[in-house]
């Protein structure tokens, strides 16, 4: 159940909604929209319960909510959340480009990324300090010394910080470097380290993990929710299918069913998800047409060195072109539909048809 607030609702009306809530055995979660205020009710409450508190001042309607997430479902916010990173928006209809190695590897290589980078016009730059590996013996990252890396080029070409915290214990470490805190895959359900940045007043960015329903993803984001922090940004980074030709699956429809189901932003990490360098391009196209809010790719000035997933990485060269294009369609996709156009005929960008 969501308690809409009439939008002139005084503090003592909302307190008082609240406190009833918690009488009927219930938990409120608070939520702020557009038009002022709704209030999630968490918990078993009784039906009977719930009616009577349409009945309270301030409070404009009671709509229910099917699924357990409350927090996270469209519903509590049907004009969407955009999650603002230091001046720069996600999910506010454009498309944030978010680049860089998987591993901060040398103050050269790093400085080199984020200077190429820059340059292209991305404002979010990723790079793993700490790196959570499936073998014990791969590269782990440099830990402190990448988180310094890191902030120093943050300050040097203004970029926003995109870095994986694996545990809890070097939460407040990553925390002060990082602009944006990303929880990987494996962490998804880590429920203890979801609480720790939901206490956090600082973005986050939740990876799907790759054996996850979409249901648990979205329970994965309401732990974080609950514990006060609305700005979660969804990714989809592929999933475990019976395929073997790629390292994961890409799943697109799940990108359409986020945007459908919540109101979070998206993002699509095809890198991880396919894991071949000259397939990434074509499915970060796929992921723009289908409405991601933004696309997460790997960069690398020499992929063939690389100590983290260098066979997914792009070079220099191959992200400026992806940039180029992919900004394209973004143009594109921002555009008015037009009215002209008749139903089947070619919707391909025009810069596109005009280059066949």
């Amino acid at each position: 159940m969501l308690i809409v607030m009439q939008p002139n609702a005084t503090r003592p009306q909302i307190d008082a909604v609240c406190a009833r809530i918690s009488e009927l055995g219930g938990t409120p979660r608070e939520c702020t929209v557009a038009d002022g205020l709704v209030i999630a009710v968490c918990g078993g409450v009784e039906p009977i319960g719930l009616q009577r508190l349409g009945r309270l001042e301030g409070v404009a309607q009671c709509l229910p909510v099917a699924r357990s997430c409350k927090l996270v479902d469209r519903a509590a916010r049907p004009e969407g959340t955009v999650v603002t990173v230091r001046g720069w928006p996600i999910g506010d209809g454009g498309l944030a480009l978010i680049a860089g190695p998987c591993a901060v590897e040398s103050k050269d290589q790093i400085f080199r990324v984020a200077e190429f980078v820059s340059e292209c016009g991305v404002r979010f730059l990723r790079g793993g300090a700490y790196k959570p590996r499936s073998s014990p013996y791969a590269f782990q990252g440099l830990k402190e010394q990448g988180l310094r890396l890191l902030e120093a080029v943050g300050r040097e070409f203004d970029l926003r910080i995109v870095t994986e915290v694996k545990d809890v214990q070097t939460l407040s470490a990553v925390a002060q470097a990082a602009d944006v805190l990303q929880v990987g895959a494996r962490n998804m359900q880590n429920f203890a380290l979801l609480e720790a940045v939901g206490r956090l007043r600082k973005p986050v960015l939740l990876k799907r993990g790759m054996g996850a329903t979409l249901n648990e993803l979205y329970m994965a984001a309401e732990y974080v929710l609950s514990r006060g922090n609305l700005e979660v940004v969804l990714c989809e980074r592929g999933i475990r299918t019976f395929e073997t030709a790629t390292r994961y699956t890409l799943d697109l429809s799940a990108v359409v069913l986020m945007k459908h189901d919540t109101h979070l932003p998206v993002v699509a990490d095809p890198s991880h998800a396919v894991g071949i360098a000259w397939a990434v391009p074509p499915l970060v196209r796929a992921a723009v047409v289908a409405g991601a809010d933004g696309v997460m790719v790997e960069v690398h000035p020499d992929p063939s060195r690389a100590l983290s997933d260098g066979q997914q990485a792009l070079t220099f060269d191959e992200f400026a072109s992806l940039a180029r294009d992919v900004r394209s369609l973004a143009d594109w996709r921002a555009r008015p539909a037009d009215p002209r156009v008749a139903p089947g005929a070619d919707h391909r960008c025009p810069e596109a048809l005009a280059a066949r």
